[in-house]
């Protein structure tokens, strides 16, 4: 009996002595897990200390009544900061206000990014401009779109109320200061700000998009609305779903925007649920009863991420 089928019967994979041969041809498991951890623990590490731990200390602080003051004890009191906010009713309607915010800018924002984004997928000229010009607003520091907005809407010397003025429509009005136009007015810089990013994500879905499809549908017959429907559609779906959930997860928690544009008013009209939170956390050092409101925060956002991996996973055996 030759040498190979020795090997070969006794189960050995590789020269007798090997480690290969004397681990059954296999590298053990244990260390397998020991070296994909290694390479994980770079990313994994910075992720606890800055996201994970705060979040479970911020969730620990619900449950007690900390407040400022470095000479006052902290108590536990159990659900009483939950039980408040229950009756709260300055926090409901901030809740109210800020899904009316998200909901009002993620669904123009996802409208205006999907046709921003098949007009630059079309054969244009000075299309790779067009593109560079489109990210601008995304590059822009929230708070340097702000005091730029709080410019364009200034009641005196503003781009938008001195346009209004040379067209003859009137004498332009304080936007955001109105208890009627500050939500408006403030809906139209997050969908502006926020638009950008929504179309680099549907303009690389589209590009995914075979070509061939496209030119088979045509050739059937189909036009360039049953085109959209029955190819484009179906193949951008994935990226829709998932950009239209991040940005109802990113408007939602907004702050640094409204809070250079309007600081919550006129008389709340503007106040976002992480606005009204940072008040009762920094202005009145209420830290137990502002982390409750960022355990109920978390929880909806929890609740819109459960439902889109269900979408996702529905969607996936679908196919």
């Amino acid at each position: 009996m030759t040498l190979a089928n020795a090997t070969v019967q006794s189960g050995q994979h590789g020269p007798p002595g090997s480690p290969r041969s004397r681990q059954g041809g296999q590298v053990p498991r244990i260390n397998r897990n020991a070296g994909t951890w290694f390479l994980v623990l770079p990313a994994l590490i910075p992720i606890l200390i800055l996201s994970v731990g705060p979040l479970l200390y911020g969730v620990a602080l619900a449950f007690t009544d900390a407040q400022s003051g470095r000479t006052r004890s902290t108590q536990w009191v159990g659900g009483l900061n939950f039980q408040d906010l229950l009756h709260d009713t300055l926090f409901w309607d901030s809740f109210r206000i800020g899904l009316v915010w998200a909901v009002g800018v993620t669904v123009p924002q996802f409208l205006l990014a999907l046709g921003l984004a098949l007009l630059l997928n079309q054969n244009l000229r000075m299309r790779w401009l067009a593109r560079a010009l489109a990210i601008i607003p995304w590059a822009m520091p929230e708070v340097v779109v702000g005091i730029m907005w709080r410019l364009v809407y200034n009641p005196d010397a503003g781009v938008l109320n001195e346009t209004i003025r040379d067209l003859g429509l009137g004498d332009g009005r304080d936007w955001l200061t109105g208890l009627a136009t500050a939500l408006p007015a403030v809906i139209v810089v997050g969908v502006w700000a926020g638009m950008p990013q929504t179309t680099v994500a549907l303009l690389a879905g589209l590009q995914n998009t075979p070509h061939e499809l496209h030119e088979a549908a045509a050739l059937d017959g189909a036009g360039a609305w049953r085109r959209f429907r029955t190819v484009t559609w179906p193949a951008l779906r994935p990226v829709a779903l998932a950009i239209t959930a991040l940005n109802f997860i990113w408007n939602f928690n907004s702050f640094a925007l409204v809070y250079v544009l309007t600081n919550g008013g006129p008389g709340g009209r503007t106040r976002l649920p992480m606005l009204f939170a940072y008040e009762e956390a920094f202005r009145y050092g209420q830290f137990g009863y502002a982390a409750a409101m960022g355990c109920v925060m978390v929880a909806v956002i929890s609740v819109v991420l459960a439902f889109h991996l269900v979408g996702r996973l529905k969607g996936g055996e679908d196919q």
